[in-house]
């Protein structure tokens, strides 16, 4: 398969370290491979949170259907990722939506947002999934006193945005709300909340099997050919017939499955640290002791949360190479910036280490349609580092759409991407943002 990343970025090798997995082992998520002939009504290719909520949706409508990952169920963002369930999915600011969209396109997709984070609740509630649910809400920090400006300023802008009443803490009191580091003050947001992701997603993939799904694992979809009956997908050890198909493969995405994909997204790296847990003399030596999902307001963001057993789960943007030794100089960085932003634990101890691949869209909006000129065949993906929610979301209203249903798709997302110039080297176009936000430190 062709993919914008060298092969080492979609091996074993980024998720060696991952803490998610030791709750959740790769044995837990083994599915067998597809092997024969295979005959099913849809096909669902990808595996995480997308994917497997289209299964859900279309198993529990009474439909057959049958999942195939080329590794294992969440291997990709959806096993390795930070564990926010928040607002997000889109990097368009609301005057772009408004005049790319139409009158109402920016509310639309604030509704969608709002709306993400209500399913992936409603589903752990009504699955009885334990996912280690914690955190009030979102807190943004402020990394600069401007920051903390346009955090005043903007407040209005979200509680009207989003129907809630944030809180705005001063830098004076972060300490009192259990949020302090080298901040310059913070606004809450009360929606969303933190969970395990390996945790959700193996909740998720027991569901749709137990709704009627098949899930197949060790099975990379290499082809799809249009046929009379609908379409023909083949894997190493299998030839599968489907009326329709849904790929949900995000930033682990092929440019040839289907070739319409050819550079309509583009994977961008996200690398995270987890410390040992701490004792609760440490998090009090810091000062922060909330269980509460936050990011730095800034535009290579770092984003970080306690989890219940004390660990403080750190991640960035910023890798534009996946190899071992570059591997090695981010984990570097990151644990260079999580010691200046919380300075009291620079003794503590960060084993856990891995990266994967959030996914982009020139358009700066997700997709979830059909595909154009391929009949029958239907998409989801380009979350913007907010998958949880907006990827669960988008995969059950893809499996609604795929089966002729209804779904509230706002207008920004049902139109399709542009490409990305430069082809498979388009990640770099990412080198020269990266570049411009550590010199200006926006």
């Amino acid at each position: 398969m062709k993919r914008p990343f060298g092969d080492y970025a979609y091996s074993q090798g980024p998720i060696e370290g991952c803490f998610w997995a030791d709750a959740v082992p790769r044995a837990a998520l083994h599915r067998s491979a597809a092997q024969g002939e295979i005959d099913t009504d849809y096909a669902v290719i990808g595996g995480g949170y997308t994917g497997l909520n289209a299964a859900l949706a279309l198993a529990e409508a009474g439909e057959q259907v049958a999942v195939f990952d080329a590794e294992f169920p969440g291997f990709g963002a959806s096993g390795r990722n930070g564990g926010f369930c928040c607002l997000g999915g889109t990097r368009a600011a609301d005057e772009t939506l408004e005049r790319r969209f139409g009158a109402g396109a920016a509310a639309e997709v604030r509704q969608a947002e709002l709306a993400s984070v209500e399913h992936v609740a409603g589903l752990i509630d009504r699955l009885g999934l334990d996912v280690d649910r914690h955190s009030e809400g979102e807190t943004i920090l402020a990394h600069s006193e401007a920051k903390m400006a346009a955090l005043r300023r903007e407040r209005a802008e979200y509680d009207a945005a989003y129907g809630v009443s944030s809180t705005l803490v001063e830098k004076a009191d972060l300490r009192a709300h259990g949020l302090n580091g080298t901040f310059h003050g913070a606004l809450t947001v009360p929606v969303g909340f933190a969970l395990h992701p390996r945790k959700y997603l193996a909740g998720l993939a027991a569901a749709a099997q137990a709704a009627g799904a098949r899930i197949h694992g060790g099975s990379p979809v290499t082809g799809i050919e249009r046929k009379s009956y609908g379409y023909r997908l083949a894997t190493p050890a299998a030839r599968i017939r489907a009326k329709r198909v849904i790929v949900a493969t995000n930033g682990y995405g092929s440019e040839e499955v289907p070739g319409w994909m050819r550079a309509r997204f583009l994977p961008a790296q996200s690398s995270v640290i987890a410390t040992r847990p701490m004792t609760d003399a440490e998090l009090e030596a810091q000062g922060w002791t909330a269980l509460q999902m936050a990011y730095e307001d800034r535009r290579l963001l770092h984003y970080f949360h306690l989890t219940p057993d004390k660990r403080m789960v750190f991640g960035q943007r910023g890798g534009l190479i996946c190899t071992p030794a570059n591997e090695k100089r981010i984990r570097a960085r990151v644990r260079r910036d999580f010691d200046r932003l919380f300075p009291e634990w620079t003794h503590v101890e960060t084993p856990h280490y891995w990266s994967g691949m959030v996914c982009l869209t020139a358009s700066l909006t997700p997709f979830c349609g059909e595909v154009p000129e391929l009949p029958g065949v239907f998409a989801a993906f380009g979350y913007h580092g907010n998958g949880v929610a907006m990827g669960s979301y988008c995969g059950r209203m893809v499996g609604d759409l795929a089966r002729g249903a209804e779904a509230p798709v706002p207008r920004a997302f049902a139109k399709p991407p542009m490409r990305f110039p430069l082809g498979p080297a388009r990640r770099f176009w990412l080198g020269a943002e990266y570049t411009w936000a550590r010199v200006t430190n926006a």
